[in-house]
């Protein structure tokens, strides 16, 4: 097992039973640590120490680790929201807008007015959004495109490459609500490349309460409103070989109460879908084990409370698709809870978080899938990520 993560303001790595701290002085980390594919490089963001320019307030940096090396190098000041290309060391990140893509050395300017994006799975171009503006008729709508990238990078034109594939309406809904449609965010392919998921959002303060998971061919020709959701549990995701979508549908945030909150599984392309979560539960989180199985981060349904001794605390339970029999796993003392669960499948073992609701930070846990053989992992642990086979793995 091989993770990163931030420990009392430190980046830490843990690779088997060895834990080392990698960053000397402490920082204000804004994002996960993400791991190259191959494991050998770390891809972190920072407050900078001294502002940008006079005028500006402390930006983000962009830094590598070297595993091997353990040395660290400065790829950007100013930008944010970097991932690895999928299966080589370039690394793309947004600046005011603009999306890049640096090779360690050097960065080139892709494409304008990018609100979120992803890399295709080939690391030859990028799935993007252009958030919706106002204008004063009102809001204009968000806007998919692809971008192809050129055999040499100095060749890119910044507009002639990007394609337009989907203009989203205005407004959308699963029948029961609907949304003004600002941003779209958190592109991910299916496995199959065939259809990309992502989350459509009101403007900000209407987001917490409800967001639409959507779906749209590549080529734009099929796009669906699959449910509604809120980004503040988990993002949906997709198994690791077959078009199945999991994602905790309803809306209101939890402060609402600890209710309307299910696992639920989307079939592509037939659009079928399943509720895996029983009468009087509530979802905070999952993982898929593989095609057929799932761990949820589940509640007992109950209100908010604003007394955090009375919030209920999610236990860790096995399910298996087309079965009702599901299992409990992990058994944390009370006050406590078990969030963010994670399957390693090179490691066969179940991961999560053990902490409170409100706490920024808790205990990495490991077992058996059967929830046998628990053991701490890592201790006071914030953002982190484990390296898997080119999987990125990741919980906060």
């Amino acid at each position: 097992m091989q993770a990163a993560f931030i420990r009392n303001g430190y980046l830490w790595i843990k690779i088997g039973a060895a834990e080392e701290q990698i960053t000397a002085e402490p920082g204000n980390f804004t994002n996960t640590p993400k791991w190259s594919y191959d494991g050998q490089w770390l891809l972190y963001e920072k407050k900078s120490q001294e502002p940008h320019s006079p005028d500006m307030g402390n930006s983000t940096e962009i830094w590598v680790f070297n595993v091997k090396s353990k040395k660290h190098k400065r790829i950007f000041q100013g930008g944010g929201n970097a991932k690895w290309a999928p299966s080589d060391y370039r690394i793309a990140f947004t600046s005011n807008g603009v999306l890049n893509i640096s090779d360690m050395n050097q960065f080139y300017n892709i494409a304008l007015g990018v609100d979120d994006y992803n890399w295709y799975p080939d690391g030859k171009g990028f799935i993007l959004s252009s958030s919706a503006v106002l204008k004063p008729d009102g809001w204009t709508s968000p806007i998919l495109y692809k971008v192809q990238l050129p055999e040499q990078l100095e060749d890119m034109n910044l507009t002639q490459h990007v394609k337009p594939i989907f203009t989203i309406p205005k407004k959308i809904g699963n029948g029961k609500a609907s949304i003004m449609s600002i941003n779209a965010t958190t592109l991910e392919f299916s496995p199959d490349g065939k259809w990309i998921s992502f989350i459509v959002s009101p403007t900000a303060s209407l987001a917490m309460d409800s967001d639409m998971v959507c779906v749209i061919s590549p080529d734009g020709k099929n796009f669906e409103v699959i449910d509604e959701m809120i980004l503040h549990l988990d993002v949906p995701k997709w198994a690791p070989g077959r078009n199945l979508l999991g994602y905790i549908a309803g809306g209101g945030r939890i402060v609402m109460g600890f209710k309307n909150k299910k696992l639920k599984v989307a079939e592509l392309p037939a659009f079928k879908t399943l509720n895996l979560t029983p009468a009087k539960f509530a979802e905070m989180g999952f993982t898929w084990v593989d095609n057929e199985r799932l761990v949820a981060s589940r509640v007992d349904e109950s209100e908010w409370s604003n007394d955090p001794q009375r919030r209920p605390e999610p236990t860790l339970c096995l399910i298996q698709l087309n079965m009702t029999q599901q299992t409990r796993i992990t058994y944390p003392k009370n006050s406590i809870g078990d969030y963010n669960p994670l399957y390693l499948k090179t490691a066969g073992k179940l991961t999560w978080v053990r902490k409170k609701l409100a706490g920024q930070k808790g205990d990495i846990w490991a077992a058996e899938l059967s929830g046998k053989n628990a053991k701490v992992w890592a201790k006071d642990v914030e953002q982190y990520s484990f390296y898997e086979n080119r999987c990125q793995k990741s919980g906060s």
